[in-house]
């Protein structure tokens, strides 16, 4: 990798702002090879990047080096649309981002109905990656739904069927309970179709009464309180930022071209 040994800024200075580790031992990790600039590992202390255009990851992880950028979780709650300025009065996500002096938006959207991970974030590219369906980034949901879904079911939710906009099938489906005449079942997705979860198990016969999304991607909801919000942290930032060169296939900071399609689940 050959770099002008007077522009930019120091690799591991760069990484220390950034939180990764104190200078010194940053420069151990990049002694040891644990260090890469845009795919290729740097074991120069000398090495300058430009880290507005260059990536960097330790370990395989992705390193956020524009601190600009924020990303927040929120448990929607019900009854809140996924919306910034809802046109028609109802409740929004505007409570949710007051917190923040940056100008947040959703990624992708949950139905009105439907609770849980959503990521509030300024940072346009990663959005695009996140809610395109072209990336089928996984979502994991539980739905309580009506009736007692049997084993059968389970295994068509995960074989598959025809919907009215083409075929569906859960990549996993395991049925969590089953009593006084209700069901938990758990359904990780990776298609971004509106309302594919109460799509799907509707059609197989057991409508949903709740439904919440408990992961997206490498997020876990994990106790975060409904209406609750809360910055990632920087192991989760990392692995979206990991998630998202991964899917783009991109070695190097580029502009993705995609449109970014809402779905609601």
């Amino acid at each position: 990798m050959e770099r002008n040994e007077t522009e930019g800024v120091r690799l591991q200075k760069v990484m220390a702002n950034a939180g990764v580790a104190s200078r010194r031992a940053s420069e151990d990790l990049i002694a040891r090879g644990r260090v890469r600039v845009n795919g290729e590992v740097v074991t120069e202390l000398g090495t300058r990047i430009d880290p507005d255009a260059d990536l960097v990851d330790v370990d395989g992880q992705a390193v956020q080096l524009d601190t600009s950028k924020r990303y927040v979780m929120l448990n929607k709650p019900t009854g809140v649309v996924s919306s910034m300025n809802d046109d028609r009065g109802r409740a929004d996500l505007r409570d949710f981002t007051r917190d923040w002096e940056e100008r947040l938006f959703n990624v992708g959207r949950l139905d009105a109905e439907t609770s849980g991970l959503l990521v509030l974030t300024n940072d346009g590219e990663l959005a695009q990656v996140l809610a395109h369906p072209k990336y089928g980034v996984t979502k994991v949901y539980i739905a309580k739904v009506r009736g007692s879904v049997s084993a059968q079911t389970i295994a068509e939710l995960t074989r598959g069927f025809d919907l009215d906009d083409g075929p569906i099938k859960a990549d996993k489906a395991r049925l969590l309970d089953t009593s006084r005449g209700t069901s938990l079942v758990e359904l990780t997705l990776h298609s971004g179709r509106n309302r594919i979860v109460r799509r799907m198990m509707a059609a197989v016969g057991h409508p949903v009464i709740e439904l919440v999304r408990r992961q997206f991607g490498p997020l876990h909801l994990g106790t975060l309180s409904a209406g609750g919000t809360r910055e990632l942290t920087k192991v989760e930032r990392g692995a979206l930022l990991t998630l998202s060169r991964h899917e783009t296939g991109a070695p190097q900071n580029a502009s993705s071209t995609t449109d970014q399609k809402d779905s609601r689940d």
